[in-house]
């Protein structure tokens, strides 16, 4: 079903918001809202992609599988972004699974729709322009950063971009998903875990985790977190310090 002529007041993907109002009004009536389940699969690796993804609540995970079937996480999208950047790019598929982490709401649009929106919006084009090269930087970083950086860092890392894109203090946890995500051992996240929780930075338990010292949590993580942080706020025009995500 088609979203109501108006897009609503509590709309909370940041891209859409960026738009100009009459860009935004153009393109709304095309935009389908959806329900995001939890291990849905939004991009499937090396398979043609018929559906861009504005992300409102929740966590999509962009992971790449080895050919051992192992995974490891090399990006998230929330409230920031969108799934589906190779329709901008002049492509229609990419190595990497979208992957529900944390299930939520969103946007789709068809991919025929979206690469005419491109055509015919020039502002569009421009904000997504650089929304890919800030979230190409966010992989890059991911990269590097779970190779130099200790698990306590990387895992601090990551509850703190989670935290910026949910609305409450607490996220959903397994240690299978931990362990993908920092591309860990499940016995190092037990460790890294427990060591923020002594420290009184979390709390975890029951398949939760909460935060209750953020700016502990900053204290510890490394410079990853901040680099990217502050260059979604320049995308956005925030002003530094802003938690930009959260409603």
């Amino acid at each position: 079903m088609a979203s109501p002529t108006a897009p609503p007041s509590d709309l909370r993907n940041r891209l859409l918001l960026a738009l100009p109002p009459e860009d935004l009004a153009e393109l709304w009536p095309q935009l389908e809202p959806v329900d995001l389940i939890l291990r849905d699969v939004l991009q499937v690796p090396e398979q043609p992609m018929q559906t861009a993804w504005f992300i409102e609540t929740g966590i999509v995970s962009m992971l790449a599988t080895l050919e051992d079937g192992d995974s490891a996480e090399v990006g998230l999208v929330g409230n920031e972004g969108v799934v589906g950047l190779p329709l901008l790019l002049d492509d229609d598929r990419d190595d990497l699974e979208g992957t529900v982490q944390m299930a939520g709401t969103g946007y789709r649009l068809p991919a025929d729709a979206f690469r005419a929106a491109l055509e015919r919006l020039p502002a569009l084009r421009r904000l997504l322009n650089r929304y890919a090269l800030i979230h190409h930087g966010q992989v890059a970083r991911t990269g590097a950063c779970n190779g130099r950086h200790h698990i306590d860092q990387r895992l601090a890392r990551w509850l703190l971009m989670a935290h910026d894109r949910t609305e409450g203090d607490t996220v959903p946890f397994t240690h299978e998903m931990l362990s993908i995500m920092l591309g860990v051992r499940r016995a190092g996240v037990t460790v890294a875990a427990g060591a923020l929780q002594k420290a009184g930075l979390i709390r975890y338990g029951g398949g939760r985790i909460t935060i209750t010292d953020r700016p502990g949590l900053e204290a510890v993580a490394c410079e990853c977190y901040g680099i990217t942080r502050r260059a979604r706020d320049r995308l956005f025009g925030l002003p530094p310090g802003e938690i930009p995500y959260r409603r």
